[in-house]
């Protein structure tokens, strides 16, 4: 990794991470780790390194227009390369400033001259593009540095280039689960996961949530699938309805699936949360089909006003109640005439908590066809995490009752 501020703690390398877990999906292994600053001297002593102790090194980061920008010219140098202007990846920067409505500076063409010869990783989330080649035997992969730019071309592009040099197939499902914690779903699974040795079965932790990743090995696709079909099966029969989806990308997708599916629209009031799950459900494109809007409703006056709640519940019940909630959620579908009505209410923190309402509790409310589904939430572990589990409870909720 390529990137004076990575040294000085300003960004953090998710790069690696992700990098790292695709290579372990491919079967390759991965020994060393590095980040340098954008310095030429040390970048080209750490490039010489790795070039002695590795068949693949990997680049993420200084590919840009800027002087400091030096991965391409010392790698290139470093393999006796030469930089030659690759006049698609020019055309396609030119564009994207034309699209943006900016003008392109000179120094943006630095980022169109690549190792003559090399594999080009279109760049279609950003300028740089990314390349590949092979020298002496060692294959060298470049990569942009913003993860927006990086996950999908190394998904796209650079997993694709290595898939042959990984040697036969490895292929991955990952089985999405909502409700059961990482230590609960290892034990469910940990018969499975002692036995099996291929397809193998390997638990990971989210934020709020987890899955279970199975993997096959084969010397096709196909029989990879062939070997992971009747697992995946397996494992979701074990997990029951705390899976809500495989090789899915969050909860937000399989809801607005479901409701679009079922012909359903939604609206959401939201107090603790502040407007996060709106946040979430408009992520996915397409959402207009069944979101209808939201209600970012803090103060009792905008919940009395705007969603029609009853002064006395606040009064006697508290704004933190599943009265509240419920109240919430049949108000906003009211108010805006959605089929669906969601209502979020709670102490975040890390203040306004008392011994009755402590920091962490939410209240959550689904209201549909007449019938409120209501959930009790103790949320841990800081303002955010709380907020976050929230959101993603009251999307679970609306799968398990509505879906």
């Amino acid at each position: 990794a390529v990137g004076t501020e990575i040294l000085l703690g300003d960004i953090v390398n998710t790069d690696a991470q992700l990098i790292s877990q695709g290579l372990s999906e491919l079967g390759i292994n991965v020994f060393y780790q590095t980040v340098v600053g954008d310095n030429p001297a040390r970048l080209r002593q750490v490039i010489e390194t790795a070039r002695s102790r590795a068949d693949i090194v990997i680049t993420t980061g200084g590919l840009g227009p800027t002087l400091d920008d030096l991965t391409k010219e010392t790698l290139a140098a470093v393999f006796g390369k030469t930089l030659t202007l690759h006049q698609p990846s020019l055309d396609r920067i030119r564009q994207f400033f034309d699209q943006i409505g900016r003008e392109m500076t000179h120094n943006n063409e630095k980022q169109a001259y690549l190792p003559e010869g090399c594999t080009v990783f279109v760049n279609q989330w950003g300028t740089a593009p990314g390349c590949a080649f092979e020298a002496d035997g060692t294959h060298v992969l470049m990569l942009p540095g913003p993860p927006r730019e990086c996950e999908p071309m190394w998904q796209q592009c650079a997993m694709p280039y290595l898939y042959p040099l990984a040697g036969g197939c490895i292929a991955s499902r990952r089985v999405r689960v909502f409700g059961l914690g990482e230590s609960a779903m290892e034990e469910r699974l940990h018969d499975m996961m002692a036995e099996m040795t291929n397809p193998t079965i390997a638990p990971y932790a989210k934020t709020g949530e987890c899955y279970a990743r199975i993997t096959a090995k084969a010397d096709t696709p196909a029989q990879c699938e062939a070997l992971l079909d009747p697992v995946v099966g397996k494992v979701r029969a074990l997990l029951g309805d705390d899976v809500y989806g495989v090789d899915v990308d969050s909860l937000e997708q399989v809801v607005g699936e479901g409701l679009r599916a079922r012909g359903l629209t939604l609206a959401v009031a939201e107090s603790c949360t502040g407007g996060l799950l709106s946040k979430r459900i408009t992520d996915i494109p397409g959402c207009s089909d069944y979101y209808l809007g939201g209600v970012c409703a803090y103060a009792n006056e905008v919940k009395i006003r705007l969603l029609g709640i009853s002064p006395q519940t606040l009064e006697t019940d508290g704004a933190v109640s599943p009265a509240v909630a419920e109240q919430m959620a049949e108000g906003v579908a009211r108010a805006l005439g959605a089929d669906v009505g969601v209502g979020i209410t709670g102490v975040a923190g890390p203040g306004g908590g008392t011994a009755d309402k402590p920091v962490g509790l939410v209240y959550l409310s689904v209201w549909c066809g007449g019938q409120h589904f209501t959930h009790k939430l103790r949320g841990a572990n800081g303002r955010d995490r709380v907020r976050t589990q929230a959101a993603s409870s009251a999307l679970d909720l609306i799968r398990r009752n509505l879906l």
